[in-house]
């Protein structure tokens, strides 16, 4: 059976069957007869670690026969040319592509040098007699192009293991999906053919299909890849499920809500790739710095020859050594790397910690955030009202008694604070009996009997003493209060309102610990919002402002205030304020418009996780500083060592193939400075 030329797999008599059954654009063909599929990057590496491999198998013999057992120079030749014209070939490419855009890159730096030295070698093999002083230097552009590729291997391989997330977060889509066709029969079909509205089922310790309602069963989910979150979720009918994540002990029926490029796993891997392939001012700065520092190197390299011939009156191998030294030492490989690896790893690591980030540059804005402005109701708070307070005014009922007749009274209503009773009376009392007879009283409240009791649950608006001091204070902590009367006695007080999400406070506290400013925006009333401000310990409150409000609040603290802001909001009326901030921090389980509009997006409903989203920004841009740092300086000091400053000094002119080896290096060192980004754990 014959092979693939590319990648050596066995080919298939079917290549129909193939295309057919491939249905992803991420994945390439090695050749049109060839049943192995890899994605682009895999592609890269394969070829990258051949091309690796035939510099070390023919370097490292160049290397031998020019030092050890020295060999004539046609043998040289025929070992360094396939090194130089098929493992290098890359760098022709790139050098080429760039000199088309009217421009310079690394790639130019490396074609220049070794060909520098190929060339110059191939003349001496051919006319021996023109150069006295001797000149061969395979050895140099071959050790060269290996130690290079090599470090680009180092490079792919990290960059792999950075994006471990994303590999992971991938191998969480099933495969097939078991749909419940009319009239209960079960049928397995492949996942792409899942349709929205489409009834699957998710047996225990099966995968979810794709993102969905339950619409029967119960059981509990595993969305710990997804959200971050580590305790399982318990899901019934009605509640959302996230395709890729892992089913519990009981069985669910599911209906498809969103499929294919539309699901949550396939936006969060979409929003983590785009983040680590796009480019942050920093790395546009650092590329049109680039952009000079190549010719600048080029011109060094060029005046160092000069100089050494003409000035200092070497010979034509020695001046050749050191420009040749100067092109491979500044090749700022370095630099190109300081910004995309970093962001590849902080980006990853977020993913890993449920913390989307679109892109480079909303992590550059973050680490510049000064005040951070957070929606209330559903991102603070709970977003549903809950009953805090529950008081008697008379001494004939006691707190238990006025839960009680006040859930007995809301039994039939359908009204949000009826939800609030029933569910706390439903913790405290267990099951509440249902009245003898029921009548909803429009603006004013509900009226039942039970027991023989008339009952009336209602509007608090007149009290007298100290039951009116009680009422007041319930008002003026932003509560809702309802006044419960027992044949017309008041019998007591039941208070609701919307309840801060568990860690809000902490937040809050941990942001400013950070010195940045804090501030709440609602649409309720002052005293409500300033209330639930109070509870939360932020110092500035903006109540009563429409969805329009909320983005000229934004802007008016931008432009006059000159504050660098980040928004964070759930909802649909947040969206306008998300894209008015310098960054948008979108709660994950709010609504999809938030989500598309925030720059970062956090996937659990947690408020801790934007302390830690604007901590692992600063993490990251601190290594993308200390790497260009390293970078810059090892270019700056470096270039004169190779243009012979050492040779002044103590009389040694650095080798083209140390060179090399130091610039490889240094490329190394930033990815490992990077790298360290995968310990990163969120400080409150």
């Amino acid at each position: 059976m014959p092979t693939d030329p590319v990648c050596g797999m066995f080919v298939q008599e079917s290549p129909d069957a193939l295309h057919a059954a491939v249905r992803g654009a991420t994945y390439y063909f090695c050749s049109e007869y060839c049943m192995k599929t890899f994605t682009a990057p895999e592609l890269e590496l394969r070829l990258l670690k051949r091309m690796t491999l035939l510099g070390l198998l023919l370097g490292v013999p160049i290397l031998i026969l020019s030092y050890v057992a020295v060999a004539p120079g046609w043998v040289l030749l025929l070992l360094a040319t396939p090194v130089q014209f098929v493992a290098g070939w890359r760098f022709y490419q790139g050098a080429w592509n760039a000199i088309r855009m009217r421009s310079s890159n690394m790639d130019f730096l490396i074609a220049v040098g070794t060909s520098a030295a190929y060339f110059y070698s191939l003349a001496y093999v051919l006319f021996p007699t023109e150069f006295p002083y001797g000149g061969l230097y395979f050895d140099t552009s071959a050790a060269i192009i290996t130690l290079i590729l090599m470090g680009k291997l180092l490079e792919h391989t990290v960059r792999g293991k950075a994006t471990d997330a994303i590999t992971r977060l991938l191998r969480l889509q099933p495969t097939t999906a078991t749909v419940v066709r009319d009239g209960g029969a079960h049928e397995e079909v492949p996942i792409e053919e899942v349709q929205v509205g489409d009834v699957f089922l998710v047996r225990p310790g099966e995968k979810v299909a794709t993102d969905g309602t339950v619409v029967d069963g119960h059981s509990s989910v595993d969305e710990k890849m997804v959200t971050g979150e580590s305790v399982p979720v318990e899901k019934a009918g009605g509640a959302p499920v996230i395709g890729g994540t892992l089913n519990g002990t009981g069985a669910l029926k599911v209906r498809a809500a969103r499929v294919g490029a539309d699901t949550t796993l396939a936006k969060i891997v979409q929003v983590v790739q785009d983040a680590q392939t796009s480019k942050g001012p920093v790395e546009r700065l650092v590329n049109t710095i680039s952009t000079y520092f190549v010719p600048a190197v080029v011109l060094t390299a060029l005046v160092s020859f000069v100089s050494w011939t003409a000035i200092g009156h070497k010979p034509v191998s020695f001046a050749f050594t050191a420009a040749v030294a100067v092109l491979i030492i500044a090749c700022p490989c370095a630099l190109g790397l300081a910004t995309p690896a970093a962001i590849v790893v902080g980006a990853g690591k977020g993913a890993e910690n449920g913390i989307l980030i679109k892109g480079g540059e909303y992590l550059e804005r973050m680490q510049k955030v000064d005040t951070v402005v957070f929606d209330k109701t559903g991102t603070l708070t709970e977003g549903t009202p809950s009953v805090t307070d529950v008081i008697s005014l008379d001494p004939s009922f006691s707190e238990g008694d006025v839960l009680k007749l006040a859930a007995v009274a809301e039994t039939r209503s359908e009204h949000p604070l009826a939800s609030a009773v029933l569910k706390k009376a439903g913790e405290e009392l267990g099951l509440v009996p249902e009245p003898d007879s029921f009548e909803s009283v429009p603006g004013e409240g509900v009226r039942a009997s039970y027991a023989g009791m008339q009952v009336f649950l209602g509007r608090a608006a007149e009290l007298e003493g100290e039951h009116a001091a009680t009422l007041d204070r319930l008002a003026g902590q932003g509560k809702t209060t309802m006044l419960l009367t027992v044949d017309g006695r008041a019998a007591g007080l039941v208070a609701a309102a919307d309840t801060p999400k568990p860690f809000a406070k902490e937040t809050v506290q941990a942001l400013a610990k950070m010195k940045l400013d804090v501030v709440m925006l609602s649409g309720d009333d002052e005293r409500t919002a300033a209330a639930m401000a109070s509870q939360l310990g932020i110092g500035r409150c903006i109540a009563g402002v429409s969805p329009a409000g909320k983005s000229e609040t934004i802007k008016r603290l931008q432009e006059e205030e000159g504050r660098s802001v980040a928004m964070v909001g759930d909802g649909i009326n947040d969206a306008p304020a998300l894209a008015q901030a310098d960054v948008g921090i979108a709660i994950g389980s709010g609504s999809d418009i938030a989500i598309e509009t925030g720059g970062l997006i956090l996937m659990r409903d947690d408020p801790r996780d934007v302390v830690a989203g604007i901590q692992l920004a600063r993490r990251t841009m601190g290594k993308v500083r200390q790497n260009l740092f390293w970078a810059f300086v090892y270019n700056v000091a470096l270039i004169p060592v190779a243009a012979g400053l050492l040779y002044l000094v103590v009389g040694v002119l650095l080798n083209p193939i140390l060179a090399g080896a130091a610039m490889a290096m240094s490329s190394v060192t930033v990815v490992t400075n990077s790298l360290t980004l995968r310990r990163f754990t969120p400080k409150m």
